[in-house]
């Protein structure tokens, strides 16, 4: 008999006995095709979501063949993909308020143009006023499709109507067929359509025609100086050449001329030799990104996902090797060798891993397109179309037929050294473990973590992959002994516990890949989750917030009307009522010298500042001679503890959120302190009731002491007050008695000292009422702040809410999912091992029941061995997951302190935040609920067989 011949005999076999055994069958292809089935998504996704040249053309210039706009910096040199120029007077300054060039003298002869026009502008909403962004450009030219697109209603047309982005609706409560007026100019428009930026979803904005917006709103400007004209951004122009021609690269070159730069989609995908561009001859060229990282990325997570599978269907061929061993020992009596049952038990994985492959890639695909749009969203941009690569559909598909091959492989191996009578009777050997696989396990696993960390003190994210791979299958060598520990622990529990642990103890063939392929799931999650829980607490750390979170500011601390501050009592109680405040309002003043310079030029109006006592103590170390230095002594956690000291964060914390200088004093009372500061202290109250400035940051002070020195200049124009100070400025320093507030308070944004209105008045100081201060009982929503714009505007204007938005929040979608992935692995590893174990001990079962156990034992007993896989797996995995999250951070922090050293006021803290909530779920939610699962679908009562031999 020929090889062929005996496999088709096998395949054959394989075939009928899967489809004898449905339920079995389904299990296997199933853990087959899901990782299939993601890879294949990710794949599809990865290429659709990034656009080839030709579709990123078709986002920037529509239809139009080339992009023009004048960058008012006299003649320019760029490169052909018009990403990067430089003037050729490489000192020239943009002169923005300079006449514009009649650009079209640049374009070729015979072409068609239209503009495009854009400002910022305050418009009306269902809620009140928002500003947002007004682009007046021909949305119905066909130049445009691609660039700009219709999703719903229609293309706005004439004076009255405009259409807008769907993130601009959904954010101010219009919709197709509601008015929104511009402020700026008074007139009002009608929403004819939703339009979208096909490479950028979350646009907000409003289009109109050509004229429509701008025009009437520069012709009121013109005529009434009470409003500000449009501040336009530069005019871009889409150029459509004669047919056939096209904007050559001699047609940018010509434009270089008159300083005009040109994105041609001719030029970028036919681009010039680089002698002939001028720019690429200075050594000037093209960012073209690396793949290095993402490679690194996908081999790991590909190993990571053939080990998966491995584990997983392992078991699974195992169960139905167990139950075919009466027909693989038949096969046997028949004259069949070892050889011939290696083949029909690996033909098993050959017909369920092609199965398997095949469901996976095409469902990966079908799904793919199925929540396109929810994936868009996600990314941000369209996808121009679905990109499927054969060749790499079919190397997944391959992927998975060869790992399903993988997994039957131990199973066959162990099924064809069972002997012909053991097979007929059922019996089963006993075998020892083997003493040299756990003490292998355990060094591979420690030469593993050797090499992970190593890679991550070096900066190498290929051995921190490499390693954190091998560490794994080090532990995976060690589980079965672990598995036989578990046996001990349980002498003292009830029954079904107890009988559950010595059954997995007893049975470490079906126990261990199990709890492998549990351990192997949760560790790559785990990986991430602390990866990114550890990133997320370096950004918060690093991020230097502009206010005290949970408040809100009314201010008018830049405004340069005169009667302001007499609006602050009507806007207070309208503000008030649109937004979420609770407790006190804490009242502030602006404090300054001289005239005030929000109305006059900074050579004609005074300064106000407080002076650093000379010292080492008052000096930031981190700046200044020797900062390099030091830094390069420093570890991680003393230069984060340098940071946090009140000298460096002097430097730090932002200033002229009270005011418009930079001295960080405001005028006010206990109030503020406590509001803004939360800082409730009643000798800090008695300090300003007395007349003493409270001082936040201790490094201005000295012996108690703070210097003020103040500039009293006095405009021309300000006649008031020049006529009671005339002559020529002058400075004075005067030294004021403070209270010194705690160290930590030093922290407050945009506050150094509070001074209370007879101390300024009596330093001969200006001041003036300028907001308020209030605590938020939550963010302030869209709708809010548009609300309170709205009653801002109607008492007048001059004033704005500022509030804390916090550091950039990624969303936890990711670890979501990967907390989900992890838990529907682990209830699978654990149904497995429960289908195995009920394979195994059905003939214990039908002892336990003949001796008078109760019904529910049984059920009890699936439980418990569910419960005992999942969670050693997740315990395993989490401690597994732990090493390249520690590995990789080791990488970033290497890469911190070399940013560090080179700018000592850079922060190097790169903490290991485990992320608790997914860790608890996964040890304490997913076993238990596999626990109550096995024993939701067990049967309690079972019918009495034969027993075997």
């Amino acid at each position: 008999m020929s090889v062929f011949t005996g496999w088709r005999a096998a395949l054959r076999i394989a075939r009928r006995d899967a489809l004898r055994a449905k339920g079995r069958s389904a299990l296997v292809v199933a853990m087959i095709a899901v990782p299939v089935l993601g890879v294949t998504a990710l794949d599809v996704t990865f290429r659709s979501s990034n656009p080839t040249t030709a579709e990123q053309l078709t986002a920037d210039l529509g239809s139009a063949d080339a992009l023009f706009w004048d960058q008012r910096s006299g003649p320019i040199e760029q490169l052909p993909d018009g990403d990067m120029y430089m003037p050729v007077d490489e000192e020239a300054v943009p002169d923005e308020s300079g006449p514009a060039i009649d650009i079209s003298t640049t374009f070729p002869e015979g072409s068609r143009a239209i503009d495009i026009r854009s400002a910022p502008a305050d418009v009306t909403t269902a809620y009140g006023i928002t500003n947002t962004d007004v682009f007046e450009v021909r949305t119905s030219d066909k130049m445009v499709r691609g660039m700009i697109d219709l999703v719903r209603g229609s293309y706005p047309r004439g004076a009255g109507e405009v259409a807008a982005t769907e993130p601009f609706l959904k954010s101010t409560g219009l919709d197709v067929g509601s008015t929104t007026t511009v402020r700026n100019s008074g007139r009002t428009y009608r929403i004819t359509g939703v339009v979208e930026k096909p490479d950028a979803l979350k646009t907000e904005a409003l289009y109109a025609d050509p004229g429509a917006v701008l025009a009437p709103w520069k012709a009121g400007a013109e005529h009434d100086k009470k409003v500000l004209p449009p501040n336009e951004r530069p005019v871009q122009w889409l150029v459509e050449a004669p047919e056939g021609a096209g904007v050559t690269w001699p047609d940018v070159l010509r434009a270089n001329k008159s300083g005009v730069l040109v994105k041609s989609r001719q030029v970028v995908l036919d681009p010039p030799p680089d002698s002939e561009v001028p720019l690429a001859g200075k050594g000037y060229q093209s960012y073209a990104g690396s793949s290095e990282e993402l490679s690194v990325a996908l081999v790991t997570v590909v190993a990571l996902a053939i080990l998966e599978i491995v584990l997983l269907a392992g078991p699974a061929f195992a169960v139905g090797a167990r139950r075919s061993r009466r027909q693989l020992g038949l096969l046997g009596t028949c004259g069949g060798d070892r050889r011939h049952v290696r083949a029909v038990v690996l033909g098993g994985g050959l017909v369920l891993g092609g199965v398997g492959a095949v469901t996976g890639a095409v469902a990966g695909i079908g799904l793919t397109a199925v929540f396109r749009p929810m994936l868009e969203e996600l990314v941000g941009h369209r996808f121009v179309s679905l990109e499927l690569r054969p060749l790499e559909l079919l190397g997944i598909a391959a992927f998975g037929l060869v790992t399903g091959l993988l997994a039957a492989f131990a199973p066959a191996i162990v099924a064809s050294r069972q002997s012909v009578l053991e097979s007929l009777t059922g019996r089963r050997g006993v075998r020892r473990s083997s003493r040299v696989l756990p003490i292998l396990g355990c060094c591979v696993l420690a030469i593993g973590t050797v090499v992970a960390v190593y890679g991550g003190t070096t900066g190498d994210s290929g051995l921190v992959s490499g390693g954190s791979i091998v560490a794994e299958l080090g532990l995976l060598a060690c589980i079965p002994v672990l598995v036989g520990l578990l046996g001990r622990i349980g002498r003292r529990l009830p029954l079904s516990p107890r009988m559950a642990l010595r059954d997995a103890a007893r049975n470490r063939g079906r126990t261990a890949p199990a709890v492998a392929a549990v351990m192997a799931a949760v560790a790559g999650s785990v990986a991430v989750a602390t990866y990114m829980s550890s990133t997320k607490a370096e950004n918060e750390f690093d991020y230097v917030p502009s206010m005290t979170p949970g408040t809100i500011l009314l201010s008018s601390s830049y405004s340069s009307e005169a009667d302001v501050a007499e609006r602050l009592p009507r806007v207070r109680p309208a503000v008030e009522r649109s937004l979420a405040v609770t407790g006190k309002r804490a009242d502030y003043r602006r404090v300054w010298a001289g005239s005030d310079c929000n109305v006059y030029e900074e050579d004609s109006c005074g300064s106000l500042e407080m002076l650093v006592p000379a010292g080492k103590d008052h000096a930031c170390p981190l700046t200044g001679k020797g900062a390099k230095e030091l830094a390069a002594r420093l570890s991680a956690d003393e230069h984060k503890k340098l940071m946090r000291s009140p000298a460096c964060l002097a430097r730090l914390m932002p200033s002229g959120i009270f005011n418009s200088d930079m001295s960080n004093i405001v005028v006010a009372d206990e109030t503020l302190l406590d509001v803004y500061a939360k800082f409730a202290d009643p000798a800090a109250t008695e300090a300003l009731a007395a007349g003493t400035p409270v001082l936040l940051n201790k490094t201005y002070a000295k012996n108690g002491e703070v210097t003020l020195k103040a500039v009293h200049r006095y405009g021309e124009e300000d006649r008031k007050n020049r006529a009671q100070h005339p002559g020529k400025p002058r400075t004075t320093t005067a030294k004021l008695k403070v209270y010194v507030a705690p160290e930590k308070y030093a922290a407050t944004p945009g506050v150094s000292m509070v001074m209370p209105q007879k101390t300024a008045e009596r330093l001969g100081l200006h001041t003036s009422p300028a907001g308020s201060v209030y605590t938020a009982a939550h963010p302030p929503t869209d709708a809010e702040l548009q609300r309170a714009r709205a009653a801002i505007d109607q008492a007048g204007g001059g004033l704005w809410v500022q509030d804390e938005s916090g550091p950039y929040e990624t969303e936890d979608t990711m670890m979501v999912i990967l907390t989900l992935l992890a838990g529907l692995v682990t209830l699978g590893a654990a149904s497995i091992t429960t289908g195995l174990a009920k394979a195994d001990a059905e003939a214990d079962l039908n002892t336990l029941s003949a001796v008078g156990a109760p019904p529910g034992v049984r059920r009890r007993l699936s439980g418990f061995q569910c419960m005992v896989v999942a969670l050693t797996g997740v315990v395993l995995g989490t401690l597994a997951g732990l090493v390249p999250a520690v590995a990789l951070r080791l990488v970033d922090l290497r890469e911190a302190l070399k940013t560090m050293r080179a700018e000592p006021m850079e922060s190097a803290y790169t903490p290991i935040v485990l992320p608790w909530s997914t860790v608890g779920l996964l040890v304490v939610g997913v076993p238990l609920l596999a626990g109550l699962l096995a024993m939701a679908f067990t049967r309690s009562r079972l019918a009495l067989a034969r027993r075997a031999g």
